[in-house]
């Protein structure tokens, strides 16, 4: 495992991160047959050892629709630059 992975990890699990806030933004659906993908970006704003950092996300969620219900099947985080944007 990577240093940075598992520094991180490390942060999760002493408690030394408090996640505060998500806000959720640029929401985009597609839906085809009984499976919908979902786009979003994320702006998380944790507090990491005493100092609040934000950070964003660009977020795929894929579900299924099985017996009138939405399963999730995956979810999927990736770091994004202040210039990506989601198409609607």
């Amino acid at each position: 495992m990577e240093h940075g992975k598992k520094r991180e990890l490390e942060i999760i699990e002493t408690g030394n991160i408090w996640y505060k806030n998500a806000d959720v933004h640029d929401v985009a659906v597609e839906i085809i047959g009984n499976t919908a993908i979902l786009w979003n970006r994320r702006t998380l704003i944790a507090v990491v050892r005493g100092n609040e950092v934000s950070n964003e996300f660009t977020v795929t969620e894929i579900y299924q629709k099985q017996d009138n219900d939405w399963k999730l099947l995956d979810l999927t985080f990736s770091s994004v630059r202040d210039t990506h944007e989601i198409e609607h």
